[in-house]
């Protein structure tokens, strides 16, 4: 795994991109329009936990297919920092 300028290229058979947006107290509206367009997203960058948001350290976070099927992950608190 390699990082980019904010994305982070997973290498395997395809090359994906995930795009993080770490937005703060903003997250809570980006999360709340997911909700509301009910767009499909996940607590996990591997897609196994449906429907759901992550809370780790204290914050809130969910990843979502942009047009291309590239993964998008949105915080509202970075990991790491405490929770």
């Amino acid at each position: 795994m390699e990082r980019l300028d904010g994305e982070i290229l997973v290498k395997g058979e395809e090359e994906a991109r995930l795009g993080v947006f770490a937005v703060g107290k903003p997250g809570n509206a980006v999360l709340a329009r997911i909700h509301q367009k009910k767009l499909e997203h996940w607590a996990d960058p591997m897609r196994t936990r449906p429907g759901e948001i992550n809370r780790n350290d204290g914050g809130r976070g969910v990843y979502f297919p942009d047009p291309d099927g590239h993964s998008l992950e949105v915080l509202t608190r970075p990991y790491g920092s405490g929770g």
